[in-house]
Formats: C-alpha cells, sequence, structure tokens
C-alpha cells in the first residue's frame, strides 16, 4: 500500500498529520487514516516523506519488534531521514553508545526515584494553582498552570538556576517548533542552550551538586562533550514540554466527553478520585503527543515482522506507537475511553531500549495536577468551545497551544 500526500508534488509531506489542502494541521483525535493502514493487509504502508518514502508501521506487535530490535532497525542510521536534529541525543544513538549516555541518570527516573519527589511535586503544584486562581478567571491553563508546573519540575531537577528559566524556555520552544522557525533561528537557540549547558556542566565538575548536572558533570564525564551537554538538553526539553502537552489535552478531554453516566468524564474523577491514576495511562494511550513518527529507523537487514510483512536493507522504518496503541488485537475497543481497561501497556512511550525515560516522571506530575484541579476546581469548565482550542504546528511536541478555563 502506497499512501501520496496531496501538495506539493515536489517536496511531499508525510500525509498523516496533512488536512486536504496538504497543511500540517495535527488534531486532538488520531487523523483516521493511521486505523485504515493497520487494518488493510500486514498494516505497513509506503508514504512519502519531506526525505524521501519510507514504510509507516501501525500494527501493535510490528512497532514493538522495531521498537526494541537495535540490530535490525537503527536509529542512528536514520538520523538523515529525521524532521528534528537529534545527532548526539539518547534519542539518536543506537547499542552501547545509547546505554553509555542513558546509564549516567537512568537510576533517577525509577519509579522509587521518582516517587521520592512526590511532596515537592504537589508544593509546586498547589502554589501555581494558587497563583493562577488569584489571577482570575478565565485563565490559560497551559500559561498559568501546566507548563510553569512542569518546568520547575524538570529544572529543580536539573538544577538549573531560577533568574535563567524564562531564557532556556525560549531557546528550548525555537528549537522545538522546528519547521516554522527559520533553520538560522532554530540552530542558533540549539547553539545557545548547548554552549549554556557545558558551561554549568563544567562548574559541576569543578564544584559538584547532588542535582542532575552534578550527576551528568561527574558520572557522565567520560562520555563525548556533545552527549554530555546534549543529554540535559533532551531531559528538559521532554521532561517540561510533553507532561505540559498532556496535562491540556488531557484536561480537555476530560471536561467534554461524557463517562460512565456522568456529563463528563472530569465530573467522574471527581467522584471517583483513586481512578486518576489509571484514568492517565488511558489519555496516555489514546491522546499521545510525542510526535514518535519523525523517529524513523533504518532496516539493516533484511527482517520479516509479526504481521508477515517484509522489510528490506536500507529502507527507513516510521513505527508508529499512536497506531499500534489503537490496534483492537490488544486493546479490545480502542476507540472507547475505558479509565480500568486491564493490562493497558500501551506504547506511548515507546518500548525497548528507547522507552521514555521520563515517563514515571511525566506521569506523577499528570496526576497530582488532575487530582489538584479536581478537588479544588470542581466546576471547571473550558472558557471557549472545544473545536475554537487551537494546537500546535510544525511543533515536536503536539498539544494545545493554549487552553482558556473558568471556574465559577
Amino acid at each position: 500500500m502506497t499512501v501520496t500526500a496531496p501538495g506539493n508534488a515536489a517536496c511531499p509531506r508525510h500525509p498523516l498529520d496533512q488536512d486536504a489542502a496538504g497543511v500540517n494541521r495535527p488534531g486532538l483525535y488520531l487523523n483516521p487514516l493511521y486505523h485504515q493502514i493497520r487494518e488493510t493487509g500486514t498494516g505497513v504502508a509506503e508514504v512519502l516523506r519531506p526525505t524521501g518514502t519510507g514504510k509507516l508501521v501501525t500494527r501493535y506487535d510490528d512497532v514493538k519488534e522495531v521498537l526494541r530490535n537495535q540490530a535490525a532497525f537503527s536509529r542512528e542510521a536514520a538520523l538523515d531521514a529525521d524532521d528534528v536534529g537529534l545527532k548526539d541525543t539518547i534519542l539518536g544513538l543506537d547499542g552501547e553508545r545509547h546505554a553509555a549516555v542513558r546509564n549516567v541518570v537512568k537510576e533517577l527516573f525509577t519509579p522509587r526515584a521518582v516517587e521520592r519527589h512526590r511532596g515537592d511535586i504537589e508544593k509546586r503544584a498547589a502554589a501555581r494553582l494558587a497563583e493562577m486562581i488569584n489571577r482570575g478567571e478565565p485563565a490559560d491553563l497551559i500559561e498559568d498552570f501546566a507548563l510553569p508546573l512542569a518546568l520547575d519540575t524538570i529544572c529543580d531537577l536539573l538544577g538549573l538556576p531560577q533568574q535563567d528559566r524564562v531564557q532556556f524556555r525560549q531557546w528550548g520552544e525555537t528549537f522545538l517548533a522546528h519547521t516554522i522557525v527559520a533553520g538560522e533561528e532554530a540552530q542558533a537557540a540549539s547553539a545557545a542552550m548547548a554552549g549554556y549547558l557545558a558551561g554549568l556542566i563544567e562548574q559541576r565538575r569543578q564544584r559538584p551538586e547532588p542535582d542532575l548536572l552534578g550527576r551528568i558533570a561527574v558520572a557522565g564525564a567520560d562520555l563525548p562533550p556533545a552527549r554530555q551537554i546534549m543529554l540535559p538538553i533532551a531531559l528538559l526539553l521532554g521532561g517540561w514540554e510533553t507532561t505540559a502537552s498532556s496535562l491540556g489535552t488531557f484536561v480537555q478531554v476530560l471536561l467534554t466527553h461524557p463517562y460512565q453516566g456522568h456529563e463528563t468524564a472530569y465530573a467522574y474523577l471527581i467522584d471517583h478520585p483513586e481512578m486518576i491514576p489509571a484514568a492517565v495511562t488511558e489519555l496516555t494511550r489514546m491522546f499521545s503527543n510525542t510526535g514518535a513518527d519523525a523517529m524513523p529507523r533504518r532496516a539493516m537487514q533484511r527482517v520479516t515482522l509479526p504481521s508477515g510483512a517484509e522489510l528490506q536493507p536500507g529502507e527507513i522504518v516510521i513505527p508508529s506507537v499512536d497506531a499500534g496503541s489503537y490496534d483492537p488485537r490488544v486493546f479490545p475497543e480502542p476507540h472507547q475511553m475505558i479509565f480500568d481497561r486491564p493490562h493497558n501497556h500501551h506504547l506511548s512511550f515507546g518500548h525497548g531500549p528507547h522507552h521514555c525515560l521520563g515517563r514515571h516522571l511525566g506521569h506523577l506530575q499528570i496526576t497530582i495536577a488532575l487530582g489538584l484541579l479536581t478537588r479544588e476546581l470542581p466546576r471547571l469548565r473550558l472558557a471557549v468551545p472545544s473545536e475554537n482550542i487551537p494546537r500546535k504546528t510544525g511543533h515536536a511536541i503536539k498539544g494545545p497551544v493554549k487552553l482558556p478555563v473558568a471556574w465559577s
């Protein structure tokens, strides 16, 4: 099956996040074409991308195999097909090189290690919500609550000075908005971030501190300098943008979808707060914002996937975690929101060696935030119609640009 994109035939784009006019307009829901491809033939389709053709893989077991098998499917060998510059990051390395970077910090992101930060996250969330309420309504839940909470959490863990965080956020947003910002501007932002962090890491090397930057400076001292610097960049950008965007999306969904006899799923969680952790897991399955289609692999050998699809050496392979997480072979009634879904092993955080390092931290932050919101703002509602809420375009992380809310 070959899928072509509308628009400029000389430079066709990956079609699945475009509208009929070929404009990149990601929506709240996964493009139905993913589901069509998944249920056709082997669920593998050839798609056209800015850098050439690729094989889109959409079934759960196939996606897991591509993500798991680094020997057969290389991230490093596919960097020339990336939409975002990920060289020297944990997202762009294979095998021992990837493990060497990841091992520097992985023990700080285990469930037990993350749980130790619960009290601090609860205090930050309560303080940010109080500030938002005091400023009055309507408020932008993204700018006034979700982003500050997520940014403060990861910056505190890293040890980033408070006075530098506004500047770092500006650099990060420029870097992530890679398709709507001029290449020179994005490169300049990346260089500025790298230079700034190189200075902080050198400071920690001279005067160690018990934070993530201190850990990277000491435990990661044998890493190539570029990988030392790109590790905190990956942690920071992923840690704040993905968490904030997920929280915004989940609140939008909860406020606009009925659930279990309640007018909204938000109202259901007010009555059943014990279900919030499971609800976050299900919402993450259905409304992933990672843009993982932008991180292809290159087949290094001939491979037959569990579906029977055959991939040839040299082919670009795009494992769609979003499509895989809707596979009805694994998730009965995949389009139905089921908070108590058993065995909800979705792929939104990836799988195998590259599974998301910060998944436990992100889950904890969103769980705490939703618990606080449903407890303190039981009358929370959108201040504009849901269909009028703008979503990010040309951005590495999907999600709402802003989320106007009221609560009185």
